[in-house]
């Protein structure tokens, strides 16, 4: 038997004005996965357990099968996991976002225009990132680059104890002061925060940036605090190898720590315009290597999310179906035996740009033992069967249980 778990992130949603109070699940033709849904077991997930922040951290602990409320310690260390560095136990680690904030000259009165700085390329914000390291490293703290706009710092013997800190997505279009990260032991990274934008303003990547029509990446943004991340072996716990294809630090990381193949498919950035095929292939090509699940995570529906983009987001659906859902399963197919897991990790509705907490509709298809499944799966006929999965982990023993 092979898995396949299709991770849409944030593809769940509220109902959208502009769609007549439908939402994208219930706009996107994906002809593939509705043949799935109609011989599938569906229902609803809850991955994000009340009381933990609804981020694609915990659910996809959650979907993979580990208890967040149990090996959660934080989003960044996963990062700084996938990045490569190894953190001591006395490390804190945090998330560094190339954000694009307004030019009010008090740094409390700017506002967050681009939480992504208009998904600043690798090339571009590397640059930017070193030159900050030239001017922030020291024996307490190093800035290490990442993918796009997501970066990390290390706060060597650093503290957790920082109040509340927002991640830059959920305020984008807000003043930022109500936002700033003003506890006394935050002190060194608002300092951080404020001067980035000094040291970055005027800087040549960013000039070109503006000659060419794109927002620049003129201040950091630190959150996603955490301590050095464990995980238990993905293989000693469930007893099948696995392989984990994202183009986003947070999952390769995740995958990392759990041991599992990590996959890095060229092109893959996280949005629209990603490589789709080239995920696609790279799960078949795993799947035929020896791997007996494979978890792909596209990231495109919640990046549409929280840039309150309805059209790209019911279109990114349609990609998925297209280009990846329906290939790696034909190729499965070919191969024999086969189950597939169709779920977001969380919603990331339109109208809020930002994630909740809500159960979301998943489906287990099973190629052995077809099911009475759903017509159209969407997140209302998903909750219209009664079935919830509570606690969310344990979704992933019913896909390899059957």
């Amino acid at each position: 038997m092979k898995y396949l778990v299709m991770l849409c992130d944030g593809m769940a949603d509220y109902p959208v004005e502009q769609f007549d109070g439908r939402t994208p699940m219930m706009m996107a033709k994906a002809p593939f996965m509705q043949h799935l849904a109609a011989n599938a077991e569906v229902g609803l997930v809850k991955t994000v357990p009340d009381g933990m922040k609804p981020g694609s951290d915990v659910a996809n602990l959650a979907v993979l099968g580990y208890d967040p409320s149990d090996c959660y310690t934080g989003r960044s260390p996963l990062e700084a996991g996938s990045i490569g560095i190894d953190m001591a136990d006395d490390d804190v680690s945090l998330r560094c976002n190339l954000v694009t904030v307004s030019d009010e000259p008090v740094y409390a009165d700017k506002t967050i225009l681009d939480y992504c700085a208009d998904d600043i390329s690798t090339e571009e914000a590397a640059v930017l990132v070193q030159y900050l390291a030239e001017q922030f490293n020291n024996e307490e703290f190093a800035l290490y680059s990442g993918v796009s706009y997501r970066h990390c710092l290390i706060w060597h013997k650093g503290t957790m104890d920082l109040g509340t800190i927002t991640p830059p997505h959920d305020i984008t279009g807000k003043p930022v002061r109500e936002y700033l990260p003003v506890h006394p032991n935050a002190a060194k990274l608002l300092a951080m925060m404020e001067r980035s934008y000094d040291l970055l303003k005027d800087h040549p990547v960013n000039q070109a940036r503006i000659a060419k029509g794109k927002r620049p990446a003129n201040s950091v943004w630190f959150w996603g605090e955490g301590k050095r991340a464990q995980l238990e072996d993905f293989h000693a716990k469930y007893g099948v190898h696995a392989a984990m294809i994202s183009a986003v630090d947070l999952l390769k990381g995740i995958g990392k720590f759990a041991n599992m193949q990590v996959i890095s498919v060229p092109g893959a950035t996280g949005y629209l315009d990603t490589n789709f095929e080239g995920k696609a292939q790279a799960a078949i090509d795993a799947f035929r290597n020896g791997a007996d699940l494979v978890y792909i995570h596209v990231e495109a529906p919640d990046e549409c999310g929280h840039r309150n983009e309805p059209e790209n987001k019911v279109r990114s659906i349609e990609l998925i179906d297209e280009k990846v859902l329906k290939p790696v399963c034909s190729a499965l197919a070919e191969m024999g035996a086969y189950r597939v897991l169709v779920t977001p990790d969380h919603p990331t509705p339109l109208c809020l740009k930002t994630h909740t907490n809500d159960a979301v509709p998943f489906f287990i298809y099973d190629s052995t033992a077809p099911k009475q499944g759903v017509e159209v799966f969407h997140e209302k006929t998903a909750e219209a069967t009664g079935l919830l999965i509570e606690p969310g982990y344990a979704i992933m023993q019913r896909l390899l249980q059957g």
